[in-house]
């Protein structure tokens, strides 16, 4: 298996989890916070979403799906369009609701197939790459997808965990 065939099987992976914690939930799930201060379904999976539109289309040279294709304006959220959930409080987490798993996924969907389409022609020089002088040492491509990867698996999973907590309640 080539470097572009390990990146799309682990960008499938996370596609997995994400539809698997949010397909078939109720709004009341996808919004439940488990405290005031806990994360929802719906915060997660737009989060990892966001993080990881913005990295590729910076990694990739071109503009966010959230941006192009009109999401920011469906999500219609109370914050800044270019906001990607960094530092968000609890009261920003809370304001991130859906009606239906549909946007979600969307969402998810639109940004995972612009992934699997810039992951394709990637080998293994290009993710030598650096795309990010403000680390120390400066940031490679290959490092950025690795890091997109292991944080869309983390929320991903808590948002399984949410949903596994809310489905035994």
């Amino acid at each position: 298996m080539n470097s572009a065939g390990m990146l799309a099987e682990a960008f499938g992976r996370v596609r997995e989890v994400v539809h698997a914690a949010a397909e078939g939930l109720p709004p009341d799930d996808l919004n439940a916070r488990l405290d005031e201060e806990a994360n929802s379904i719906a915060w997660l999976i737009w989060h990892l979403t966001r993080i990881q539109d913005d990295h590729i289309a910076d990694a990739a040279g071109t503009e966010q799906v959230w941006l192009t294709e009109g999401w920011a304006d469906r999500f219609d959220l109370p914050f800044d369009e270019t906001a990607t959930g960094y530092g968000h409080s609890g009261d920003e987490v809370a304001a991130v609701r859906v009606y239906s798993a549909a946007p979600l996924l969307g969402y998810y969907d639109a940004v995972h197939e612009r992934t699997l389409d810039f992951v394709a022609g990637l080998n293994g020089h290009a993710l030598d790459r650096i795309v990010d002088e403000t680390w120390s040492p400066p940031v490679t491509l290959g490092v950025r997808l690795i890091s997109v990867i292991a944080e869309d698996l983390q929320h991903a999973g808590q948002a399984a965990f949410v949903r596994g907590v809310l489905e035994r309640a």
